[in-house]
């Protein structure tokens, strides 16, 4: 342990005699470290934000779509097969592993007050859409059946569009025009932020599906009696069992015979959070791993200055061996110093990391968590770097003949 402490101190006081020298050999150290640490905080960050967004909503949520058409052979994307009605989400809500079912039919409209006019996503829905995506009224009262049985001409307003259309007044009573049809604001709703996907879930526009349908959005599946989507919530611990009993429900309603495909696509939350997460997590792998390159050059730097430290203490190292100094002596000393460049371009690395960490988090609004795993990671890799690239300068100069290294000029 002695003979380390020793090695240390003659190792900085050869980083000191060579200030600048020892800077730039530990750069490439400093710059793949940090960029590593920044790199899988970006990732993490990410998964987290996913994590967070579906926790919002619960991953006990089921999204149904219409099926794919099929003419001539050609397939469209889920989705295009206008099958799902909003009977079959009154249906759905009857389920025993469901909580709540609502269906959704929405699209991106021109919303005026007064002088100020706002384009916004304006959602037709049933009550039950509020509790399933853990919507809260912050003001006024909600929707409710009455208001889609009479296709009531109200809205529930995000904070988004409240901030764009009244700066600061009161929009309780007030009337929007929507598609110049005239509608009552009766609430508005808690913020919510953005979305996994970075959407703003504070625009959004909610009313009745029935006044959406018949008066605001227009087109052909609305003249069918058709929706664009259904969602729903599953008791907590039965989502599996729950979609079961959907995919079951939908079947036996749309009439479908044991050998026809479903006209519908049901998907659970937890199968897009894992899809999510582990895309998120991929990413973060590779960016690591792109980064970890930089590692890479710095001990390929290490290793030429180790060289070059070598050739030029030829002689230091002749009159140790003179006085006894064993091969292991000086095949330690110099991976000792080897190791102390890249661990000090370690230390000062993860610094600069969570440094552009929390940069990106404040000037580019990426979302960033530093993760400790990734800082230790990367103090051992450094010291890895080190005694790898290291190795081979040590060597060289623990084999080193006495006789020709004392006569080296």
């Amino acid at each position: 342990m002695n003979k380390i402490f020793q090695s240390m101190r003659i190792a900085f006081r050869a980083l000191r005699v060579n200030k600048l020298r020892s800077m730039l050999t530990m750069l490439g150290i400093i710059i793949g470290v940090g960029a590593v640490i920044a790199m899988v905080s970006i990732g993490s960050g990410a998964a987290d934000r996913i994590k967070q967004q579906i926790a919002s909503i619960g991953s006990n949520v089921i999204m149904i779509q219409g099926g794919s058409n099929n003419q001539g052979n050609v397939k469209s994307g889920n989705g295009n097969q206008p099958s799902l009605t909003e009977d079959d989400a009154v249906e759905l809500a009857t389920l025993p592993s469901v909580i709540y079912a609502s269906p959704q039919q929405g699209g991106r409209q021109q919303v005026i007050f007064q002088s100020n006019n706002w384009q916004s996503q304006v959602q037709g829905v049933f009550p039950d859409y509020l509790a399933i995506k853990d919507l809260k009224i912050d003001s006024g009262e909600t929707l409710t059946m009455e208001h889609v049985r009479s296709s009531a001409k109200v809205a529930l307003l995000g904070k988004t569009v409240v901030d764009n259309l009244f700066a600061g007044a009161d929009p309780i009573g007030q009337t929007i025009r929507v598609r110049k049809i005239p509608v009552t604001v009766i609430g508005t709703l808690l913020p919510k932020g953005q979305s996994a996907q970075g959407q703003d879930q504070d625009d959004v526009i909610l009313m009745p599906i029935s006044t959406a349908k018949k008066k605001i959005i227009g087109g052909r599946q609305n003249n069918a009696g058709t929706v664009g989507q259904i969602i729903v919530q599953a008791r907590d611990g039965r989502t599996q069992r729950a979609l079961q009993e959907v995919t079951d429900l939908l079947r036996q309603r749309h009439r479908l015979e044991q050998n026809e495909d479903n006209d519908f696509q049901a998907r659970s939350l937890e199968e897009i959070a894992a899809a999510a997460e582990a895309s998120a997590n991929t990413t973060g792998f590779l960016l690591a791993a792109i980064a970890s390159v930089s590692l890479v050059v710095g001990g390929i730097g290490i290793m030429n200055i180790m060289l070059v430290s070598v050739t030029e203490r030829t002689k230091e190292i002749g009159l140790r061996q003179a006085v006894g100094a064993k091969t292991n002596d000086i095949l330690g000393q110099f991976l000792v110093e080897a190791v102390t460049v890249s661990l000090l371009g370690g230390i000062i690395g993860i610094v600069t990391g969570i440094g552009a960490s929390v940069a990106l988090a404040q000037l580019a609004g990426f979302p960033t968590l530093v993760d400790v795993n990734s800082i230790i990671y990367s103090v051992v890799f450094s010291a890895l770097v080190g005694i790898v690239f290291g190795y081979y300068p040590a060597r060289k100069a623990a084999l080193l003949d006495p006789i020709e290294a004392l006569r080296y000029e």
